[in-house]
């Protein structure tokens, strides 16, 4: 087969691996990456020491949080990731700031055919928040997903009381869509969530460049 022939049968993970980026902000340069087997240590050390930062947002889970962000349970969760990336489930994403692992953005539940479309999560350390991290990050991955990983439509959930999230989304270009009541459980209650959406149509110069237009962000 020609490098120009149409293949046989469509990938089952467009656009997967990817590096998104650079964007330049605040807090430094901010570029995606897969995530490695050796980030298990700064992953372990941030989630750790961020506990209170974090865990209020995330839902509730089984076991200890020390046990579940160890070290040691690293490597299954970068094993499953990596499985989901291969059969085009979703896009799991390290955040690095100035080559520094300091978070995760996944692209998760992705679906093709005429839907063509995802959800979108993430965290970033808390030494970093508030320097346009979350923002770039989130730019770079909606631009990908709507550009060669094909998606026509993203979705994220937030919490009403997550101001800084809510910033986040709505300066990357998500509209509120309404309230989805009693949705997850969030640290032993269920938790109200604003559901946000996004499609291609809404972002035709792209959201990296909806950034930098803005003066929030610089291409690196």
């Amino acid at each position: 087969m020609s490098e120009d022939a149409e293949p046989l049968f469509p990938s089952r993970h467009p656009g997967w691996p990817a590096r998104p980026g650079p964007l330049l902000v605040p807090a430094g340069v901010v570029e995606l990456r897969p995530p490695r087997l050796r980030d298990a240590t700064a992953w372990s050390g941030l989630r750790l020491r961020d506990r209170a930062y974090l865990q209020r947002w995330e839902p509730t889970t089984v076991g200890d949080w020390r046990d579940r962000n160890a070290v040691l349970a690293w490597p299954a969760q970068w094993s499953a990731l990596r499985g989901l990336a291969r059969r085009g489930q979703a896009l799991p994403f390290a955040i690095a700031v100035d080559g520094r692992f300091a978070g995760q953005l996944t692209v998760g539940n992705v679906v093709r055919g005429a839907l063509r479309s995802a959800w979108i999560g993430y965290w970033v350390a808390a030494d970093v928040s508030g320097g346009g991290i979350a923002t770039a990050s989130v730019a770079l991955a909606v631009d990908h997903c709507f550009g060669p990983a094909g998606l026509h439509r993203l979705e994220a959930t937030v919490r009403p009381e997550n101001s800084p999230s809510v910033r986040v989304l709505e300066k990357a270009g998500f509209r509120r869509e309404g309230l989805f009541e009693r949705y997850l459980d969030v640290e032993g209650a269920w938790r109200d969530h604003y559901v946000y959406g996004l499609t291609v149509e809404d972002q035709p110069e792209g959201a990296a460049a909806a950034l930098v237009h803005s003066g929030r962000a610089r291409y690196a």
